[in-house]
């Protein structure tokens, strides 16, 4: 298994680059099977010319990549994996037929996700949980949190009761402090204060346009199109329904249409009938 951090490769002197490329692949090819991975293969590949100052050296790396992945020289029993960000900043050759032509889209977790991520880090404390913390409230209040910030937030919340502690105990003596150390409990009040501090990576526009993102590679044309003429009509019955509560009809509507162009699974069929139902509605004189 051969790791590589995209940055990593780039070199300010002339053809250095391009050689580590041919060397990750040659050590590939002598080990194989083997794996080459790279993370954030946008800072490699990005698409050429499209960027205002971008260099020769990462166009002649890109180039290099595409020679080792379908060049003469057969890549047998080589998996070549990457993971990226900004998909949207890739160079569409390296997506062709015959290079890295399979997608997979990783989402932020779900409900379902966040819980067994809180479950990893609260076990961890599991000795200090007080009996009024409710973890199907804490994954409800932490939507657009990945792991890290689940991490940060369990942290934060620890900190939270050692600040209080520390506040309580100051003026006791050293064996007071450490008889009243082992009833250090975690509450609900400290993750409310840990909350205060600690912000999701994504918020909602941040998870749909990271979505939207992925979905060139992801869907054929005919669907692409439908996800954008339903997010597109949205649009539009939000603007139309600026100031109205979420008791509106109209908005439900389209709230329910926004969960169906973003829905992990999508359902094609019902997603062009609720565009053409919501569309025809706006399209209809009030």
């Amino acid at each position: 298994f051969i790791s590589i951090k995209g940055p990593e490769l780039l070199s300010k002197w002339v053809g250095e680059s391009e050689k580590g490329v041919r060397d990750i692949f040659r050590r590939a090819r002598q080990a194989a099977p083997a794996i080459i991975f790279f993370d954030e293969v946008d800072a490699l590949v990005p698409v050429r010319g499209a960027y205002q100052g971008s260099s020769h050296v990462t166009e002649s790396v890109v180039s290099q990549i595409l020679t080792e992945l379908d060049g003469l020289e057969e890549l047998k029993n080589v998996v070549v994996l990457a993971a990226t960000n900004r998909p949207d900043m890739i160079d569409t050759a390296l997506l062709r037929p015959g290079r890295l032509d399979r997608h997979v889209y990783v989402p932020p977790p779900d409900e379902e996700g966040r819980k067994k991520i809180f479950a990893v880090y609260l076990g961890q404390a599991s000795d200090l949980l007080a009996g009024d913390i409710n973890v199907d409230d804490l994954v409800a209040r932490t939507e657009g949190f990945v792991g890290a910030d689940i991490e940060a937030l369990v942290r934060e919340a620890k900190l939270a009761a050692m600040r209080e502690f520390i506040t309580v105990m100051g003026e006791k003596t050293d064996q007071e402090r450490a008889d009243a150390a082992a009833n250090i409990r975690l509450t609900k009040a400290h993750f409310d204060a840990a909350l205060e501090k600690v912000r999701g990576s994504l918020d909602r526009d941040a998870l749909e346009a990271s979505e939207r993102q992925a979905w060139e590679m992801m869907y054929n044309q005919e669907q692409r199109s439908a996800l954008e003429e339903a997010a597109a009509v949205v649009r539009r019955a939000e603007l139309a329904t600026m100031g109205v509560g979420p008791e509106n009809e109209l908005r439900q509507q389209a709230d329910a249409l926004r969960k169906a162009v973003f829905a992990r699974k999508k359902d094609f069929a019902a997603l062009r009938d609720q565009t053409a139902g919501l569309r025809e509605r706006l399209d209809t004189p009030r």
